[in-house]
Order: C-alpha cells, then structure tokens, then sequence
C-alpha cells in the first residue's frame, strides 16, 4: 500500500513539474532552449485539445518554424476562423534571443490558459516559440555585457550573422521567408513582437514600441492612440507595471526628451504595418532583474488578449475598412520626417544622473545613482510627415527575370498576373539619376538611399510571362514601398537591382572621337546641347574625355538599358492581354 501511495505521489509530481517551464524550475533565473521550449510546446498539444503545434517552411538552421495555435472550439484552420469572424493575435518571440523573455512568458502564458479553461472566446491565440531558432543555439551568458540575467542566453544573429529584425523586406534568410508564410497565412489584426532594450537606466520594467501613428491607416491609428494603447498602459498600471514609451533619447539622457520610435517596413512592425495590423514591440528594461522581467511580460500579453477580447468586433471591422481604403488609396507616403515643432509632455520617472571619473580611462563617463528616484516632465516627439510620397500607377509591369521579387510579392498574397503574348507596351520608366550608397555593409547589404529618379515614358517591350501587378488591392502599401525606388525600405535600396547600375559596353575613346564628329556634324541639335553644357561648365568645357562621353550618353550608341529601374509604371488604362 505504501509503494502504491509513493508511486502516486511520484507521478502526480512529475506530471507537475512537467507542466513547469524551465525558467519556473531554475528558480526563475534561466531561459528555455530551444529544444525545452518545442518540447514543452509538443506536451500542451499532445494534452490539450485546444492547442495545436503547427510547421511552417524552414530557417538557416536546418530547422522548421513552429507556431503553437491556442483555439477554444479547436478551429486551427485560418481561413475558417476569418470567416467565423474572430479575431488572429500573433506573438513572437526570440527574433532576438539574448532577449528571451517572451519565450519563457509564453510558455506559462499558454499553460495557464489552457490549464484554466480560460482561452478567448472571440481570439485565437497564435505564437511562434522561438523565430531565432540559430541564435537560440548560439547561448552563452555574454553577449549582452549590459543585460541582468538570465544565466544564458541566444544570440542577436542567426545562422548567417543576420538581424532577423531587419530582414523583413529583403528576406536574405530563409526565417524571414518562413515567418512572413506564417504571417500571411493567418492575417493577424494584432501582433506583438518581444524584446529587451539598451539604452538609459530609469524607473520602469517595461517600455512600449507602438505602430508608428502617423504611419499606420487612420481608421486603425485612431483604435491605436485613443483606446488600445490607453487601455493597455492602464491595464499594466493595475498589474504593477507603469509602463512608458521606448526611450529613444535625443541625447545621452532622457530628460533631453525622447521621439517616437520611426520602424521601417526591414522591422518586424514596421512590415506588420504595410498590411494594416497594428504591431507592438513590447521593451523590458535590460537591468531589471530577469523575473520581473518576464512577469511583466506575461501580463503585458494577458492584457493584449483581455482588449483583443473585448474589442474583437470593433478590431476586425477596422482591418476591413482599412484594407478597403487602402485598395483604392491613390497617393503613399515613401519617406517621413519627424515634425519637431509639435511635442507633448511626458511623466517621466527615471533616476538622477551625474558625471565621475571612469575607474578605466580616468576621463568623466555616465552613471545614474538609484538612490535618487524622480518623476519629472520631459518633452516627447511623435508626430511624423511624409518627406515623400507618390500617387500610384494604375500597374507595375515587371520582367519575369527578376524572379524574387515575384516571389517576395507572391508570399505576401499579392495578386500577380502574367502576359499572354509578347506585347510592346507604353509605360512610365524610371532612370536613375542619383544615390548614396553606404560605405561599409549593413546586414550584408551595401544600402542605397536619398534615391532621385527621372521618369520617362517610353515604348518598351515585354515578353510572354513577363509579370503585371495592378495596385487595386489591400496589399497597396507592400506593393508601393517595395517597388518604388525612392521609398526607405525599397528592393531597389537593398540592392535587388543593382545590376542596372553596370554599363555592358563602352567604347574605345580613339575609334569614337571620329564617331562623335560625324554625330555631331549631323545632328545639330546635339551639337547645340553639348555647346550649352561647355557653357554652363566650366570643368567640363576643359575636359576632353567628359565632352567625349556626353556626345555618346546622348547617342543612339549609348545602351537605353543602363540606370533604367526594370520595374515600370503603367500609368495609362490600357487593356493588356494577360492569361
């Protein structure tokens, strides 16, 4: 009888602790592997029908992306869901995982849910355990000297020593291509992103990256600022955790003020935005201690479901009036600026700050002294203004060459058609007329920027199969930002085309010099141009070799080809014979 009863005792323990997560065994002093947290994932499902662990694609690791889908009547199809009318909350973490909170809150997030029978009724909960997977592996308790715990971590790179937080417009990593078919597939109307900041010491333990306003839909930055982010701060004030914007200081200390954060479409929310869901990157402070930082993640995420919850029906009417209005949107921002004339204050609640002689250089270095607390009013920046915009084209038309591009725009259910036959077509071209280009790579790229094009409207030829995409359709903004050069996060600027940049043929100067005489002497008009350039400057009229060039970039020698975006305008309503 008393080995019965220890025998009971023993499995009631252990089933127990096996639904405790790693960072609940440790002494909430450790974060779980990737292995532990899949795992711990594969028991929930195996144990609850409600939840269910789904593939998708795979990463640089040689590893698949997992989804953990948490669905109260045990719909895990979609499309079923959209129609049944709920609503899709998708959770990330560990894009970064040196910054692991997420993964550990919601593991116990997702228990207790399940545990409790407490699951949304009008929510499906979607949350990916790890997107990181490479850098998961790569753990060790360093690489972030500035962070309090846990006692190890992942790595900020993957595999290829990419940022996967910048990689969602470019999509050099097979994650990225793995998360955006996730992404694409379930339509979430809100998505979180977890993380951990750098930055300034101060009172809170958690901070919060919102959407950008000014770049988000109106009709959904109007839920955003008057009642999402309200509800969620006070939501956190009555769990314990004040809350306050990313401090993202103008200068060494938050009391100069702090902006808005600006998130560009290589971001996670800022690729969220360009198909109308509102994202956040919740920011836990790096130096408070590791189990506060994960409590105050969890009832973050248990906020976001209880106002995801009770708001489910106004959420998913705005995304239907959003994705309507931005179908038929004619004109799209590229480029912002941040508008300093307009601030708000803020209650800050930081920590004096002070100068003393560093213990390393002997010069003066940066400490915040703890023992002095305060709440002050600084200034706050959030308002941005288009620096760019453009009205769209009734198409793009793209050579069926360039086949990523077509494939990035297909994975983000953009509706892509094709030419029957070869056709001859007018259209509005783009030549480049300048750029910048970085001078050292930035996440393996060399990034163009401040892009001025000339465009031009010509006749061009295409070819059967070559691709049209027509901008009548709720990807609007995807299509936009990623084809139009000038925009910040353009495949243009990531150096999709820079092969257009090259010139193929040249000219040997001793053979041509005879060439440019004849051109010149029959053709007067081009006599007359190359004249006014001599007179309008001064170097060029002294330099032989740059007269020389002119007379062939303005001939019919000089390739039409060269600086000429490939991606063209169709501006006119012409009828194209597509399949």
């Amino acid at each position: 009888m008393r080995n019965l009863f220890f025998m009971c005792f023993l499995f009631i323990t252990l089933k127990t602790m096996a639904q405790k997560t790693p960072f609940e065994i440790s002494g909430k002093t450790e974060t779980a592997t990737y292995n532990q947290a899949i795992t711990f994932y594969e028991n929930l499902a195996k144990t609850y029908p409600q939840a269910k662990l789904i593939t998708y694609g795979n990463t640089d690791f040689g590893k698949p992306l997992h989804l953990l889908v948490l669905s109260k009547d045990k719909n895990f199809d979609p499309a079923a869901i959209r129609k049944s009318n709920k609503r899709i909350l998708l959770i990330n973490n560990g894009i970064h995982p040196g910054e692991p909170e997420g993964i550990d809150a919601s593991m116990m997030l997702a228990r207790d849910l399940l545990k409790a029978e407490q699951l949304p009724k009008d929510v499906v909960v979607c949350i990916i355990p790890v997107y990181n997977i490479d850098g998961s592996f790569n753990r060790t308790g360093t690489s972030r000297a500035n962070q309090n715990g846990p006692v190890a971590y992942g790595f900020r790179g993957n595999s290829k020593n990419l940022d996967l937080n910048r990689d969602f417009i470019k999509t050099d990593s097979k994650n990225s291509a793995a998360f955006q078919l996730i992404f694409n597939t379930w339509q979430p109307e809100i998505f979180v992103d977890t993380h951990t900041s750098n930055g300034a010491d101060y009172q809170y333990v958690m901070t919060l990256i919102p959407t950008q306003k000014d770049k988000l839909n109106p009709i959904l930055s109007s839920y955003l600022t008057k009642t999402l982010v309200p509800d969620l701060y006070s939501g956190m004030e009555k769990k314990g955790y004040p809350m306050i914007p990313y401090v993202n200081a103008f200068g060494e200390i938050p009391e100069t003020g702090i902006a808005g954060f600006i998130e560009s479409p290589r971001y996670s929310t800022g690729y969220t935005t360009l198909h109308n869901t509102i994202g956040f990157m919740p920011e836990t402070h790096m130096l408070k201690s590791y189990d506060l930082r994960v409590d105050a993640t969890y009832k973050l995420l248990q906020t976001y479901i209880d106002v995801v919850q009770r708001d489910a029906k106004i959420i998913g009417e705005n995304k239907c009036k959003a994705d309507e209005f931005v179908a038929v949107q004619k004109e799209f921002p590229l480029a912002w600026k941040l508008n300093k004339s307009v601030e708000n204050d803020l209650p800050f609640k930081g920590f004096e700050s002070g100068k003393k002689p560093s213990a390393v250089s002997g010069t003066d270095r940066l400490f915040y002294d703890r023992n002095k607390p305060f709440t002050k009013i600084i200034e706050e920046w959030n308002n941005y203004e288009p620096a760019i915009s453009i009205k769209k084209p009734i198409a793009y038309i793209i050579p069926k060459a360039w086949d990523k591009v077509i494939t990035l725009l297909k994975l983000n259910n953009v509706k892509i058609e094709e030419l029957k036959s070869d056709s001859k077509i007018s259209v509005e071209s783009y030549y480049i007329t300048d750029f910048k280009t970085a001078t050292r790579p930035y996440e393996g790229h060399y990034l163009h920027s401040a892009v001025t094009v000339n465009p031009v409207q010509n006749a061009l030829q295409y070819y059967a199969g070559d691709f049209v995409v027509y901008v009548n359709q709720k990807t609007n903004r995807f299509i936009v930002e990623t084809l139009e050069p000038q925009a910040t996060d353009s495949y243009f600027n990531w150096n999709f085309f820079d092969s257009i940049l090259d010139m193929k043929e040249h000219y040997s100067a001793y053979v041509f010099e005879d060439t440019a005489a004849e051109l010149l002497k029959n053709h007067p008009e081009l006599k007359n141009k190359l004249d006014a350039k001599k007179a309008a400057d001064a170097d060029f009229a002294k330099n032989g070799a740059a007269q020389l060039d002119f007379v062939y970039k303005n001939s019919d020698y000089y390739e039409k080809t060269h600086n000429r975006y490939p991606v063209a305008r169709l501006v006119t309503d012409v009828k194209l014979d597509l399949k």
